[in-house]
């Protein structure tokens, strides 16, 4: 039986990675500044950002509905969808919603819905590991198991020019937010292990905060041979280049990709912001 990936646009671009015969569906969050509704579908993201930039207001998101992912589902083919972490949004709810509505209108079709406790460079890393189970044709319970502890052991860590719009959307506390601005130092965020965001450490200076990010990468896998690591950027690549590098000389991970951010990623990590996972 063939494979179908469906994925919500919290998965970002590589031309390199998303080839046109790939298949792949990505289900559109919607997007809204002020009374303008922006659906993240061939969204330019520079346009996004001004107009985040003239907002006084939140940008506040919309996940996909159970239809809308009922809707991309195949019958006939086994289907996985990965969504963003269900800690930051309704998306999987909807998904597991619509694997439910699919199962009872055709018995035997197959959906499995993962949740990647991540975003950004979280669900991009996942939808490799998830590519290269399929090229491997393992059975759909086994890939499924693999990601599950796949997922169990990545880990995400992001530098952002500005934490305001993650605190705008309830997404971090405003007292987190105003680090930056009063301390005049550079947060490196986290994942809580559980797909919650998290203070991870606080630096003086971007340069020394992006050396320190190297640092816990470097500390935190002793052996990436075998490893992918994952980089999303906002408006970020020559700063994600440089990532690149600094950590391909510090660690000997299989491969460093690089993914330029979608709507949803540009929302949270704003202008300039770079997210890795691993």
């Amino acid at each position: 039986m063939e494979n179908k990936i469906i994925v919500d646009s919290c998965l970002d671009f590589n031309p390199e990675i998303f080839t046109a015969d790939l298949p792949l569906e990505r289900i559109p969050f919607k997007l809204r500044i002020d009374d303008e509704e922006l659906v993240d579908q061939d969204l330019s993201t520079m346009l996004l950002v001004d107009k985040m930039k003239l907002s006084k207001n939140k940008v506040s998101t919309a996940c996909p509905s159970p239809q809308e992912y009922l809707d991309a589902i195949d019958p006939e083919r086994v289907n996985y969808i990965i969504t963003i972490s269900s800690k930051l949004s309704g998306s999987y709810n909807s998904a597991v919603m619509a694997a439910v509505m699919a199962q009872e209108k055709y018995p035997d079709c197959q959906v499995h819905v993962l949740d990647s406790e991540s975003a950004a460079a979280g669900e991009d890393l996942l939808f490799m590991k998830l590519q290269s189970f399929l090229e491997e044709s393992l059975p759909a319970n086994e890939i499924v198991s693999k990601l599950m502890d796949f997922i169990t052991n990545m880990r995400t860590m992001f530098i952002l020019n500005s934490l305001d719009n993650l605190a705008k959307n309830g997404r971090i506390s405003s007292t987190m937010a105003l680090l930056g601005k009063v301390l005049k130092v550079v947060p490196i965020m986290t994942d809580n292990g559980e797909g919650e965001i998290a203070l991870k450490e606080k630096v003086r200076g971007k340069k020394k905060a992006f050396s320190r990010l190297v640092e816990i990468i470097a500390d935190e896998v002793s052996d990436a041979s075998e490893k992918i690591l994952a980089i999303a950027h906002v408006h970020a690549q020559e700063t994600a280049e440089n990532l690149k590098k600094a950590i391909e000389e510090k660690c000997n991970f299989k491969d460093v990709v690089i993914f330029e951010a979608g709507g949803l990623s540009t929302v949270y990590a704003d202008n300039g912001g770079v997210i890795v996972a691993y």
